[in-house]
C-alpha cells in the first residue's frame, strides 16, 4: 500500500466550528503514516462492507472524474466532500463531531480514494496549569480524540478509482423522523448491496429456522451450508440462496420451496457476491452450544463424517453427542 496523498476536515458540532483544511497532511511522520496504513488495511478486509454503484444523480462522481482528470487539486475535491458531509450531519437530529479523514492511496497499482468519518470521543487527559509560577496538574475532559490505529472506523467508504465501484460501511441517521445513511444516500449517492458477511449470516439464520420447523437437526444443515460456500468460493465469486436449498434440503423439495420463500421475505437477490476470505472465516469451523452449557466448537468438514462425530437422537427426545477417533486431549 502507497499513500500519495491525506487530509484532514474537522466538523465540530460541539463549538459549532467546522475548519476545511487548506493543506494536505504530512505523512512523511512514521507514526502518522502507520496511522493511516493499519485504517486503511483494516476497512479493505472488512467483510462487513456493502458494495455499490453511483446513481445518474450522483454529484460526488463528476467531481470525483474531474481530479482523476487532473482538472482540481485534492485540497478542492476533498473540500467540496466535506461541505457536503457537513450538511448532511448538521440536519440530523443527533449531531456527532466528526472528522473527516480523505486519503488517495494504491493497493497494488490500483488507485482509490477513501473518505474515513472518524467520530470524536470524549475521553480524559492531564493538563498542566501554571499560576503564579505554581504548576499544578489536573485531568480534564478532551471532546476531539480520533479512533486509535487498532480501532474500527464505524464509517467509511472506499472508491476504486478506476471503475469507481464503492465499498462502504454506513451508520443510520434520523433526519426528520426518517432513517438516512449519510455516505451511501447523502454524499456519494449510490446503490447498496447486502454484505457478504450479512448474507451468510441470513442464510445461515433461515438454514436454522426450517431445520427446527420440521423435525430435522439444525446443526447439521448449517454445516451443509457451509461446507457448500466453502467449496463454491474455490470455484466461484458469488452464490445464489436458491441453490444453498436445494443442496442443504436436496431430500426434501417442500423444505427447498421453504427455504426460496424466506429468502425472499428477507431481501435476499437471486446472486450474491462471495468473498473467499469471508466464508473462510465464518464457515470453517461450527461452534455448537447445548442448553446444558457445554460448547464444542468442530471443524465444518467433520460433521458429515461420522469417523469423528455423530448425532444421536435418544428414545427419551435428548440428543447425544458422541466424538470418537480422539488421540489426545489438550487443556486450554
Amino acid at each position: 500500500m502507497m499513500i500519495n496523498k491525506a487530509i484532514l476536515h474537522i466538523m465540530d458540532f460541539n463549538s459549532d466550528v467546522c475548519v476545511f483544511s487548506q493543506k494536505e497532511m504530512d505523512f512523511s511522520n512514521v507514526m502518522l503514516s502507520n496511522f493511516l496504513v493499519k485504517h486503511l488495511e483494516r476497512i479493505q478486509k472488512d467483510d462487513a462492507q456493502k458494495h455499490g454503484e453511483f446513481k445518474t444523480d450522483s454529484d460526488f462522481l463528476p467531481l470525483l472524474q474531474r481530479y482523476n482528470n487532473g482538472e482540481i487539486e485534492f485540497v478542492e475535491f476533498s473540500t467540496a466532500v466535506a461541505q457536503w458531509l457537513y450538511h448532511e450531519i448538521s440536519i440530523s437530529d443527533i449531531l456527532e463531531s466528526t472528522d473527516l479523514l480523505v486519503v488517495d492511496y494504491l493497493v497494488e497499482e490500483q488507485p482509490y480514494i477513501a473518505l474515513l468519518l472518524m467520530v470524536n470521543k470524549a475521553e480524559f487527559t492531564h493538563q498542566v496549569y501554571n499560576d503564579d509560577n505554581v504548576i499544578h496538574n489536573e485531568i480534564i475532559n478532551h471532546f476531539a480524540i480520533l479512533p486509535s490505529a487498532s480501532q474500527r472506523v464505524g464509517s467509511y467508504a472506499i472508491i476504486n478509482c478506476n471503475d469507481y465501484s464503492i465499498g462502504f460501511v454506513d451508520k443510520r441517521r434520523i433526519v426528520d423522523g426518517k432513517t438516512r445513511y449519510v455516505l451511501s444516500e447523502g454524499v456519494l449517492k449510490c446503490t447498496s448491496t447486502i454484505s457478504a458477511k450479512e448474507a451468510v449470516k441470513i442464510v445461515n439464520k433461515i438454514t436454522t429456522k426450517i431445520a427446527e420447523d420440521n423435525g430435522t437437526n439444525a446443526t447439521i444443515a448449517v454445516t451443509k451450508a457451509k461446507t457448500y460456500l466453502m467449496e463454491k468460493s474455490e470455484v466461484s465469486t458469488s452464490f445464489s440462496p436458491a441453490d444453498i436449498g436445494r443442496e442443504v434440503f436436496s431430500d426434501s423439495p417442500f423444505m427447498q420451496s421453504q427455504f426460496e420463500s424466506k429468502a425472499e421475505e428477507a431481501h435476499l437477490p437471486e446472486t450474491i457476491e462471495l468473498e473467499k476470505e469471508v466464508v473462510i472465516k465464518t464457515s470453517k469451523n461450527h461452534k455448537i452450544k447445548t442448553d446444558t452449557g457445554i460448547e464444542i466448537n468442530v471443524p465444518a468438514e467433520y460433521f458429515e463424517d461420522s469417523r469423528y462425530i455423530e448425532f444421536i437422537n435418544n428414545d427419551d427426545g435428548t440428543i447425544s453427542i458422541e466424538l470418537k477417533n480422539i488421540g489426545k486431549i489438550i487443556n486450554k
